[in-house]
């Protein structure tokens, strides 16, 4: 009971157990190939926690989107006019910028899997493009459309089939070093095992090994959670729940941590919800 009651007051080392129940139950484990795990072969694999699940038996059209099985987002991340080997063409939206791109360390593998820059691989494959709105030359590789089948169903860039890696094994490690670095009886040994079995998958050793401990080591968790996961959409909940909010651009104190309700909602619950605030 005693530790019950100590795990509600800290909610770190509440979730640490949680976590940590995931990790020793020895269903997941990291993908040795990082590369592999945005492609088809790689969906459901033994690092996926959590998957959405896609297909592109049924497609749609901008007359009906809701009428598509696959992944829509993907055809929106897609380079716009491309022509060439292995991609197909999308509509150049939510591209990385430069400054996300210079995060990754000299020697991280996963820069290449996770940004494709257009430019370097034109010129390596003889692949053409168009540029769209805020071209930066940089576009998310983990979910941006591959060739389809000649079967594949409804506008392409509407239904594609790739699975949204929602939770991923790499991300329960990086939550679980989070969660015993900043609970109140700090375990920073353990939170460097979890963050550097995490960062030897993506240099192919252990020579780039955390060893800081405390708030220097919080910070290194924080930037390891963004070069694993970019593109996954998990950067901006991670700013607004550890406070970081305001290195969004255009973010607003004390609106922005959460969303609008839609107004339909609020008018079925015949006044019992207000709107949040910032947003009347």
């Amino acid at each position: 009971m005693l530790g019950k009651v100590y795990l509600y007051q800290d909610k770190f080392a509440e979730a640490a157990v949680v976590l940590e129940s995931v990790i020793n139950n020895g269903s997941y484990s990291l993908e040795s190939d990082y590369n592999k795990i945005f492609e088809s072969q790689g969906e459901n694999g033994v690092g996926s926690v959590f998957e959405v699940q896609y297909t592109d038996v049924e497609g749609a059209g901008f007359g009906c989107l809701q009428c598509s099985e696959g992944n829509v987002a993907v055809g929106f991340q897609g380079v716009r006019g491309y022509d060439g080997d292995l991609f197909t063409s999308g509509f150049s939206f939510n591209v990385p910028t430069q400054e996300v791109v210079d995060e990754f360390e000299a020697g991280d593998n996963r820069k290449d899997v996770a940004i494709l820059d257009i430019e370097a691989w034109a010129t390596a494959t003889g692949a053409s493009y168009t540029t769209g709105y805020e071209h930066t030359g940089f576009f998310n590789r983990k979910y941006i459309p591959r060739k389809r089948s000649a079967t594949s169903a409804g506008d392409l860039n509407l239904t594609n089939p790739n699975n949204y890696r929602a939770i991923r094994f790499a991300d329960v490690l990086l939550m679980a070093a989070e969660a015993n670095n900043r609970k109140a009886t700090g375990n920073d040994t353990k939170a460097q095992l979890y963050l550097n079995t995490v960062r030897a998958r993506a240099f192919g050793n252990s020579n780039n090994d955390i060893t800081s401990s405390g708030s220097n080591l919080t910070a290194a968790i924080y930037k390891e959670r963004r070069v694993e996961l970019v593109g996954e959409g998990h950067h901006f909940f991670d700013l607004v729940r550890t406070g970081r909010g305001a290195q969004i651009s255009g973010f607003t104190a004390n609106k922005n941590e959460l969303f609008p309700i839609p107004l339909e909602e609020i008018q079925f619950s015949q006044g019992n919800w207000t709107q949040n605030q910032g947003y009347n």
